[in-house]
C-alpha cells in the first residue's frame, strides 16, 4: 500500500506537553447539528495501485462565500471527488452531488476548492502512474455556474516525479501536499513532489491556461512538503512550506507580486531545534501575515503541538509564538482569518486509544493577539463513529471562516469495517 504518513504507528508514542501560557476564556461559538454529507464501507485493503479495494469517504475540503458553502470530499470505492452546495442552514441546493473527477479507474485524493466570483475551482491529487516510482498529478477543474458543473479536468503537473507527495523521510509521506488560491481573477497552484521540487502554477485568465510551472524550492536532499498559499488585495501571494529528511525542519515564508516570475528569498519562522510541520498561513484586512504549524519536540509528530505567530504589517517580523492546543497532543492545523476573528483547528490524539480522535479548535477575536482557551468540537468526538480520517494523508483545507463570523469545517470518520463519514459541521461566532 502506499507509504503514506498513517499516523496511527507513529503517535503511538507521543507524550502530553502543558502549554508554555495561561488562555484567556474561551470565545462563545455555537454549533448546529451535524450534517452528513456522505457514507460508505471502513475497509481498506492492501495497496494494489489503481486495482486497490479502498471502500471508504474521506478528505473534506470546505469554502464560504457569502451566504453557501462549497464542500468536496473523496469517494474511494467510486475513485472520484465529489462537490456540493449548501445554504446556512445546512440545506443541499444542488439536486445531487456532482463528479468533479470523473476518472473512475484512478483514484483522486484530497481536493481543495477556491471561489472567486462566480467561479469555483477544484484541485486534487490523481494517482496516475505515468513513469516513475511514485504515482501523482495535480488536476485542476472550473465551474462557471457555481459548482452545477465542471470542465474538463486538467493536468497542471504533468510530472513523473510523485506530484502530490509530501515526503516525510523516503518511507514515510503525506499524499495531498498541495494548495489552491484564486483571487481577482488569478489561480495559483502550488505542489510538491516525492522527488523534493516546490512547484507553483499560474493562471492570469481564471484558469483559462496556465504557465509553466515554477520551481520554487526542494530538492532530492531536502524535499519540500506541506505548501500552503494566502493572497492579498494588492496582489501579493505568500507561500509557505516545510521540508522533509530534517528531524529540526523549519516553517519557511516566501512572497511575491507576480508568481510566474518567481518568489522572494525564503525566510525561516521561527527556527529552532524542534521539528515544524504542516504549515497554514492566512492574512488579514489589515495586512497581517498568520501561521500556524504543527511543532514537535523530541523529532517528526512526537510530543506534537499547534504553534501559531502573527507578523502584524506583513514585514517578516513575527512576534512570540505561541501554543495553542493546551495539553492535548495535537498535528495537522487548519486556519482561517476573517476581519478580527482568527480560528485554528487541529486534530486530537487520544492517548487512551492511540488514535486521532475528534478536533480541537482556539479562536481569537482581536487578530491573533489572544486565543481562547482551547476546546473541542462536541460531535467530532463520539466514539460510535471511530477515529478521525485521513487515511491518505492529513494535509486538508477543511475550515473556513466567513465575514459574518460563520465557521464550516469539514470532518470525516472511520469506524474499520463498519462505517465511514463525512461531516460538514457549521458553527457561529458570538
Amino acid at each position: 500500500m502506499p507509504r503514506s504518513v498513517l499516523y496511527l504507528p507513529l503517535l503511538l508514542w507521543l507524550t502530553a506537553c502543558q502549554a508554555e501560557s495561561e488562555p484567556v476564556p474561551k470565545i462563545d461559538l455555537r454549533w448546529s447539528q451535524p450534517l452528513k454529507v456522505a457514507s460508505g464501507e471502513a475497509y481498506q485493503g492492501p495497496w494494489r495501485m489503481n486495482e486497490s479495494e479502498f471502500l471508504y469517504v474521506d478528505d473534506p475540503a470546505v469554502a464560504l462565500a457569502e451566504d453557501t458553502t462549497y464542500f468536496a470530499w473523496v469517494d474511494n470505492a467510486r475513485q472520484d471527488i465529489y462537490f456540493q452546495v449548501f445554504d446556512p442552514e445546512g440545506g443541499a441546493r444542488l439536486d445531487e452531488p456532482v463528479n468533479v473527477s470523473g476518472s473512475g479507474d484512478t483514484f483522486s485524493w484530497l481536493p481543495r476548492v477556491a471561489v472567486d466570483g462566480d467561479r469555483v475551482y477544484v484541485a486534487w491529487e490523481e494517482i496516475l502512474f505515468t513513469g516513475g516510482s511514485h504515482g501523482g498529478e495535480i488536476l485542476l477543474a472550473r465551474s462557471d455556474d457555481g459548482g452545477r458543473s465542471f470542465s474538463e479536468p486538467i493536468n497542471l503537473s504533468d510530472t513523473t516525479a510523485g506530484a502530490g507527495k509530501g515526503r516525510l523521510t523516503r518511507e514515510r509521506w503525506d499524499n495531498g501536499s498541495l494548495d489552491l488560491l484564486a483571487l481577482d481573477g488569478r489561480v495559483v497552484v502550488a505542489w510538491t513532489e516525492y522527488e523534493g521540487a516546490l512547484r507553483v502554477a499560474t493562471s492570469s485568465d481564471g484558469g483559462d491556461s496556465f504557465g509553466k510551472p515554477l520551481h520554487v524550492a526542494g530538492d532530492d536532499d531536502l524535499p519540500a512538503r506541506a505548501p500552503s498559499l494566502a493572497g492579498s488585495a494588492n496582489g501579493r501571494t505568500w507561500l509557505a512550506w516545510t521540508v522533509g529528511e530534517d528531524r529540526s525542519a523549519d516553517i519557511h515564508l516566501a512572497w511575491s507580486d507576480h508568481t510566474e516570475e518567481g518568489f522572494s528569498d525564503s525566510r525561516r519562522i521561527h527556527a529552532s531545534d524542534a521539528h515544524a510541520d504542516s504549515p497554514v498561513v492566512r492574512l488579514d484586512p489589515d495586512g497581517a501575515v498568520h501561521l500556524a504549524w504543527t511543532e514537535s519536540d523530541g523529532g517528526p509528530l512526537r510530543a506534537s503541538r499547534i504553534a501559531y505567530a502573527r507578523d502584524a504589517d506583513g514585514t517578516g517580523d513575527f512576534g512570540d509564538k505561541v501554543m495553542l492546543s493546551g495539553e492535548t497532543m495535537a498535528v495537522y492545523p487548519q486556519m482561517a482569518v476573517a476581519g478580527e476573528r482568527v480560528m485554528v483547528s487541529w486534530e486530537r490524539f487520544e492517548p487512551n486509544a492511540r488514535q486521532l480522535f475528534g478536533i480541537g479548535y482556539a479562536v481569537s477575536k482581536d487578530g491573533g493577539r489572544q486565543f481562547g482557551e482551547p476546546a473541542e468540537v462536541p460531535a467530532t468526538v463520539r466514539e460510535e463513529y471511530g477515529a478521525n480520517g485521513g487515511n491518505q494523508g492529513l494535509l486538508m483545507r477543511k475550515l473556513d471562516l466567513s465575514d459574518d463570523s460563520r465557521v464550516a469545517l469539514g470532518h470525516a470518520t472511520f469506524n474499520r469495517n463498519e462505517a465511514s463519514h463525512i461531516w460538514l459541521l457549521q458553527g457561529q461566532l458570538d
